[in-house]
């Protein structure tokens, strides 16, 4: 069936043969990379913000609670009530939440998901507390990431353990007496409490949302497979174009002389001036021409030996 098909539909049919095959295989490979740099850069995201986060925590727990807050109150106390900027959880949060403020990272999340904490929005849900649950089986796993799909779309997590590490983390979180009354008047004696020493109580979890950039890639991706096709049209119509004048069309003009030549016609020669394959078989058929006009008139003179 193809060899019946016109010079045209040929070039037309490889053309697009040859197109799809590429853009089967860009398209694999840009769905490949695009999508390693998309998690890239949403890990970057939540790396730089949990990295920040670990850092407020840790300037609480050194510069405010051994420090300034300790000298004011041994019981932790300002003017009778909790200090609650003495806990590091604390600072992280209030410190996200003004973050949060700003519209690029208004649809970020900061967690401290705990099993049993003393504030009860900190309460790990099902999945947090999968997190907790494989950071104690695994003393030596220090982060875990991954990606998890909630209402308003998919996000990328870390997660990293919290582990008491300190003797004072225990004032507040051994029994209720022993912990400040004024945390107790907070809080309640209900929750938060027997905590023991090295034990990982929650996780240090950030989400960031990965839909939009992912999003974002497979615009990309499809930007690119537009550029391609729009390429491939383009050169699908110049090359059609020239096979159209430099070898249709002189073809065309070849077979029409060739059949006015068999009925008897030698007055003309095919004219072809480019010097290119159709030029060279132009001037062969010419030559053709003469030959069996020559033929015809020798015929002509000698009919005895026709």
């Amino acid at each position: 069936m193809f060899q019946n098909l016109k010079l045209g539909v040929k070039l037309n049919l490889i053309l697009l043969s040859v197109f799809l095959v590429i853009i089967l295989l860009n398209g694999l490979l840009l769905s490949n990379v695009l999508q390693k740099n998309a998690e890239q850069e949403v890990k970057d995201k939540a790396l730089v913000l949990i990295e920040v986060m670990t850092s407020v925590r840790e300037y609480t727990s050194k510069q405010v609670n051994e420090g300034t807050i300790k000298k004011l109150s041994p019981a932790l106390e300002i003017d009778g009530q909790f200090a609650k900027t003495s806990v590091p959880g604390y600072s992280a949060r209030e410190v996200f939440s003004n973050l949060q403020k700003r519209d690029q990272y208004s649809d970020f999340f900061y967690k401290e998901a705990t099993l049993n904490p003393t504030y009860i929005r900190d309460k790990a849900d099902k999945f947090e507390a999968n997190i907790v649950e494989n950071f104690r089986e695994n003393s030596d796993l220090k982060e875990q990431v991954g990606f998890r799909s909630i209402s308003a779309g998919d996000l990328f997590y870390i997660a990293r353990p919290l582990q008491i590490k300190s003797e004072s983390c225990l004032v507040c979180h051994s029994t209720p007496d022993r912990a400040p009354a004024s945390q107790i008047k907070t809080y309640g004696d209900q929750n938060g409490f027997g905590w023991q020493l090295n034990e990982i109580v929650g996780t240090q979890i950030i989400s960031v949302p990965a839909s939009k950039v992912f999003e974002e890639a497979r615009r990309l991706q499809l930007l690119v497979v537009g550029i391609l096709a729009a390429g491939f049209i383009v050169a699908a119509v110049i090359l059609n174009l020239f096979l159209k004048v430099s070898i249709i069309s002189p073809i065309t003009k070849m077979s029409k002389w060739s059949r006015d030549v068999s009925t008897g016609d030698l007055d003309a020669d095919f004219e072809h001036k480019p010097n290119d394959e159709i030029g060279v078989l132009a001037a062969s058929v010419n030559r053709l021409k003469v030959s069996l006009e020559m033929a015809m008139n020798m015929l002509k003179q000698n009919p005895d030996h026709s």
